[in-house]
């Protein structure tokens, strides 16, 4: 579950207090590969910037051969103070204290430069990494002037506010989170995320700190790093890798590690019914391969060595003694392939409230195969796979679906164990700008699955109504239908305002060998407020659910309060 971390509103109010000196850091030195606007605040800078109607479209542009001229980047402010609606004293503050993006942050992620011949795919492509970053609004690139077979672009951002240090609070399922933590997702603009923090959930209170460079020393490479000192032990993780960050990218490559030590339990009926320790290493390299976007379509190929060890024990002084798990070493070389369509589609209020939003449409396939041996350091001698496929429709002009679907196990002694199977199917009905129809299908489904891995639902994983991890089997359902709305409605110009009208209707299936039987069908009815981040990167939509269990458990609650952050509506 996500956080509700000083969210919205709540966020900005509560950041202010930050040190001034911070304001010090915002100056940026000039730069001979592009000019930053001087006007980072103007609405006019984003009018004037719009793509003259005179300029050629992109595939005139690319046939005639011209170049790439000047590059403008117009990193805009949080709140645009041409507006008199937010030319107040507190949104000036939140300017001055914020550290805004700079430009060379931004120039580091576009796939073109001065010279380069045009290429109006890589503008959009770019534009959809800069929008994948946490501590960006949006971001638009365009063509917008040519002469003498030179073409000027304008990269134009607007930033969120991205410091937290606050207080944290979420509920779901009948249970409740919360925490003490201090974040920066932009240290000194430089898209660095930097936090500590104190948190507690359900299954542990921990102390975190994490590091995320997804631009080490202005580069491809990606570095992160994080350490949490639980009440169950430790988790420490590290992950450098140049993966294929755009879609002509042809060389990859990357290693990662995690030491983790925890209690895990397991559940029936929204309780814990028994818990055993877990101390897991797992390492793993890879290198990757391709020729680059060809035809509109892209073929990558990795191989790599994966070292995987889960070691199981009773949970010290635990009053829920259970079976434990089988120990399980897997050390394995491997090899992927990876198959993809370049086809996105830039939407608006579907799964964000006025938000762009870039959805993969083309078809995405991915395969991988690795074989396990005493010889590579393994307990056993398997063969592991895996594979992942996605594809997006549009059945109408008003309505479309995702599919989504997914497979891993292993082949050992004779006989498939550990596999388990998840499909994914989303529906969108347009009925106007303003409301949207939604349905979704999920399902699980599980054979011979290791003992430390239960297959649940409950009100942590859709069932909006039931506690969570309420039942437990070999797989499960979910139906979800929703009746969403975007309203207009942008008080103290700090959150898009929504809401859904919703019916969850799921179960889990076949053998709990740790618990009860599943009971059936569970569905529940329920509306909810949403509030849409639009000025905090620090989670983009707070859900706030009142749901009704129409069947279950008597001793269910008649009604469950949901708060919670998600990525989604």
């Amino acid at each position: 579950m996500r956080r509700l971390s000083t969210h919205g509103a709540i966020t900005l109010l509560l950041t202010l207090g930050a040190s001034p000196s911070i304001a010090d850091a915002a100056a940026e030195p000039s730069e001979s590969a592009h000019t930053v606007l001087p006007s980072v605040n103007a609405r006019v800078t984003r009018d004037a910037g719009r793509r003259p109607a005179d300029l050629p479209d992109d595939a005139s542009l690319a046939a005639s051969g011209v170049r790439i001229g000047e590059i403008r980047i117009a990193p805009l402010e949080i709140f645009d103070t041409s507006l008199p609606e937010e030319d107040t004293a507190l949104f000036r503050l939140a300017n001055t204290l914020h550290i805004r993006t700079r430009a060379t942050t931004i120039e580091d992620q576009l796939l073109f430069a001065s010279g380069d011949l045009y290429d109006g795919r890589l503008l959009e492509e770019s534009a959809r990494l800069l929008r994948s970053t946490r501590y960006l609004h949006d971001a638009r690139i365009e063509p917008v002037a040519m002469r003498d077979g030179v073409v000027d672009i304008e990269v134009e951002t607007r930033d969120v506010w991205t410091l937290n240090p606050g207080i944290s609070f979420g509920r779901k399922g009948g249970e409740s989170t919360s925490g003490l933590e201090l974040e920066e997702l932009n240290l000194l603009g430089l898209g660095i995320e930097l936090g500590i923090g104190r948190t507690k959930d359900v299954d542990r209170t921990s102390t975190v700190f994490k590091y995320r460079d997804r631009q080490l020393a202005r580069s491809w490479w990606a570095l992160a790093l994080d350490y949490a000192d639980n009440s169950d032990g430790q988790r420490k993780g590290l992950a450098l890798d140049r993966d294929f960050y755009a879609l002509d990218t042809r060389r990859a490559v990357g290693i990662a590690a995690v030491e983790d030590e925890r209690i895990d339990a397991r559940y029936d009926l929204g309780e814990e019914v028994g818990e055993y320790g877990v101390r897991r290493r797992f390492a793993s390299l890879y290198g990757g391969w391709s020729k680059g976007l060809v035809d509109g379509e892209v073929l990558r190929w990795r191989i790599g060595y994966t070292f995987d060890e889960s070691r199981f024990a009773a949970a010290p002084g635990s009053a829920l003694p259970t079976p434990l798990p089988a120990d399980r070493k897997l050390a394995y070389p491997w090899l992927s392939a990876q198959w993809l369509e370049d086809d996105y589609r830039q939407l608006r209020n579907r799964d964000q409230i006025e938000r762009t939003e870039d959805f993969a449409y083309g078809w995405r396939a991915s395969a991988r195969l690795g074989i396990a041996s005493p010889t590579f350091g393994a307990d056993r001698s398997a063969v592991l796979f895996d594979g992942r496929v996605s594809r997006g429709f549009d059945l109408s002009s008003r309505s479309s679906i995702l599919l989504e679907a997914t497979l891993n196990g292993r082949h050992e002694d004779g006989s498939f164990v550990d596999v388990q199977a998840d499909g994914t199917l989303r529906y969108y009905r347009r009925h106007s700008e303003r409301r949207l129809s939604f349905a979704a299908v999920a399902v699980t489904l599980g054979h011979e699955l290791d003992a430390d891995r239960q297959v649940l639902i409950g009100g942590d994983s859709g069932l909006r109504g039931y506690p969570l991890r309420y039942q437990a089997g070999e797989g499960r359902w979910l139906v979800t239908l929703e009746q969403r709305f975007y309203s207009d409605w942008y008080p103290f110009r700090l959150v898009n305002v929504g809401g859904a009208v919703f019916a969850d209707v799921g179960g889990a299936f076949g053998d709990n060998a740790f618990g009860s039987r599943p009971q059936g069908a569970l569905a529940d009815v329920g509306f909810g407020l949403r509030l849409g981040n639009s000025r905090s990167g620090l989670g983009n939509m707070l859900h706030i659910d009142l749901a009704f269990p129409l069947n279950g458990d008597p001793s269910i609650k008649d009604v469950q309060l949901l708060v919670e952050t998600k990525r989604s509506f």
